[in-house]
């Protein structure tokens, strides 16, 4: 999976960055948020709590998707602004405890 910025702009208003990029990953699934959260998150130099990936939206046809993610400078920004939609896909799943062996 390789990630190509197309557009980064200063939205000082809600105090954040806002990036457009393409996502190619040929030859493999159309990767989930959490993968493109965490290879922003390495090439942008941030913090993982305060990247948030809008959309990846697929191109049809072609191993190339159109993404949207957000960089904010504060996580309280980041909490007040963001939809709890959004919020739930860029969280990861914490892992449930395992019920099975214990009832037996």
């Amino acid at each position: 999976m390789e990630i190509e910025f197309i557009e980064e702009k200063e939205n000082k208003l809600f105090n954040r960055k806002e990036i457009k990029f393409y996502v190619d990953y040929d030859g493999e699934a159309t990767p989930k948020v959490l993968d493109i959260k965490s290879k922003l998150v390495a090439l942008l130099n941030t913090k993982k709590d305060l990247l948030v990936v809008d959309n990846v939206q697929p191109h049809y046809g072609e191993p190339r998707a159109l993404g949207y993610a957000k960089v904010y400078e504060t996580v309280d920004d980041l909490q007040y602004i963001e939809a709890k939609h959004i919020l739930a896909k860029n969280t990861e799943p914490e892992e449930e405890p395992a019920e099975d062996a214990e009832e037996e």
